[in-house]
């Protein structure tokens, strides 16, 4: 196997970029990072593929982006009250394929949040597909993050995975 180390520092930087800025609350620059058809997921069901037929515990167009960014910020869901404070990290980052101006990669993610005097621990498997942009190298054009307990019962998720 013969692995594009530029490419791979390339998406590796973009994707840990994207977590940081999650985990500082700068939603209107990880908004810009996505591609306006870009669709973020988090499937129940870890094996199914057909996210479009199936239920989700998200399935956000940029319309549903741009409102949980809203609700997270304007504090006015019971669940973003108060703030959690995250921490992610991003590891294994494998690139799968490389064409066509897409770039697909699957990494590993582990959060932290800590919230209400509670820490909780959330790991997930997380396929970005990126689409080259002339700007700022890539945006994200689907998001999928399967949650590796997502089929046990889950407490309350307040902000973006």
């Amino acid at each position: 196997m013969k692995i594009d180390l530029n490419l791979l520092s390339e998406v590796a930087a973009f994707i840990w970029a994207e977590a940081d800025m999650l985990d500082h609350s700068e939603h209107d620059a990880w908004l810009k990072l996505w591609d306006e058809k870009g669709v973020y997921i988090i499937p129940i069901d870890p094996k199914l593929v057909d996210y479009e037929n199936s239920l989700n515990y998200a399935y956000d167009n940029h319309h549903m982006r741009k409102l949980r960014v809203q609700r997270l910020e304007n504090g006015e869901a019971i669940s973003t009250s108060p703030k959690a404070n995250t921490v992610r990290s991003v590891s294994r980052v494998r690139v799968i394929k490389d064409e066509g101006g897409e770039v697909i990669l699957r990494c590993a993610q582990n959060l932290r949040e800590f919230r209400k005097e509670n820490i909780k621990h959330y790991t997930a498997d997380v396929t970005f597909h990126l689409v080259r942009d002339a700007e700022q190298g890539f945006k994200i054009n689907r998001k999928i993050i399967n949650l590796v307990n997502s089929t046990d019962t889950l407490a309350g998720i307040s902000y973006i995975l």
